[in-house]
């Protein structure tokens, strides 16, 4: 059985270079040598089997080539969607996504945010579950901040990818108010130590000029909490004609309640999300659900945070306007009774 080859130290592509360990660093580097220097350095090093062990490699250059994607509830099928998508991109621009999952937690939030920062991560993009906190002001005077959805409190994120939640609430609630529903539950994740998350706020503005009676219930994303929470609501005497859930993952515990008590979509209760995850389409009834786009804000995070940290002028801010994917859950007309 042969032995494994002892990995090839910077000094033997000095040897075979005729260079100077520091002028081989340098080139590997890409920095203070000609681009002759660096592809025949490169090409030493490639020969020799050389790698730059990682750590020296982030201690020479103050890189770690990571980004972390602080996720507010990987329970939510969404977010799923989006740390694979913003973790693929990352890789193509040889970056690494560390994803961590604040599982719906504002202090939990905070603390993995410090220490991704403590990590020494390049770069963070987060979606933020409490946007006012102030430790945001204080980690973007530090590291790259990339922040999706929502804006950070402070307004000093170096990028933001913002949701037209606004025009998102419209969309969702016209929609309703057109199919003759006059009382509307609306579940959302957002906790009680965040009341003021701009589409919670669009939510009240919007059912008052629309003449909606709304009902804003905390509902959990995961899918047990979620059923358990719309088996109490929907089960009781005054059951809305109407839930608009700000999330699909809610609405699909929604499904799950109807089935559980007898009820039909939208027979006796019309179901609207809020992301048009992919599943959404293959219920039965489909989802009606508002679409953000989950491609463009990929990109446009992706394409934020890799910029700031290699010091590219950029479009700091990306407004992602919603569009409305109309499906057989909302049905046609109000259910009658």
């Amino acid at each position: 059985m042969s032995e494994k080859r002892k990995r090839a130290t910077i000094r033997e592509v000095a040897q075979a270079t005729g260079l100077s360990p520091a002028a081989v660093s340098y080139a590997l580097r890409g920095i203070q040598t000609s681009e002759e220097t660096q592809e025949r350095v490169r090409a030493a090093a490639q020969r020799l089997g050389y790698e730059a062990h990682p750590i020296a490699r982030a201690l020479a250059s103050g890189r770690t080539d990571q980004v972390g994607l602080l996720c507010g509830s990987l329970e939510d099928y969404w977010q799923q969607s989006l740390a694979v998508g913003i973790g693929r991109a990352l890789l193509a621009r040889d970056r690494y996504a560390l994803i961590v999952d604040a599982g719906g937690d504002p202090d939990r939030e905070l603390a993995l945010a410090r220490r991704l920062r403590d990590q020494r991560v390049d770069g963070l993009i987060v979606q933020p579950l409490d946007p006012s906190a102030a430790l945001w002001t204080e980690l973007a005077g530090t590291i790259p901040v990339v922040s999706i959805g929502d804006a950070l409190h402070g307004g000093q994120a170096q990028g933001e990818v913002v949701f037209d939640n606004r025009r998102g609430v419209t969309l969702a609630l016209e929609h309703l108010r057109e199919l003759g529903h006059q009382r509307v539950t609306v579940f959302t994740p957002t906790g009680a130590s965040t009341p003021d998350r701009p589409a919670d706020v669009h939510v009240n503005a919007e059912a008052e000029r629309l003449g909606l009676r709304v009902d804003v219930v905390v509902v959990p994303q995961s899918l047990a909490a979620a059923t358990e929470v719309a088996l109490r609501v929907l089960g009781g005497p005054d059951r809305p004609s109407a839930v608009f859930c700000f999330a699909d993952s809610i609405a699909y515990g929604v499904y799950a309640a109807t089935r559980e008590l007898g009820l039909a979509v939208p027979g006796d209760v019309a179901v609207c999300g809020y992301d048009n995850h992919p599943m959404s389409a293959l219920l039965t009834p489909p989802l009606t659900s508002v679409d953000w786009d989950i491609d463009g804000i990929v990109h446009s995070a992706v394409r934020l945070v890799v910029d700031v940290i290699d010091g590219k002028p950029r479009k700091r801010r990306v407004v992602r306007e919603p569009s409305l994917r109309v499906r057989a859950s909302t049905g046609e007309t109000v259910p009658a009774g």
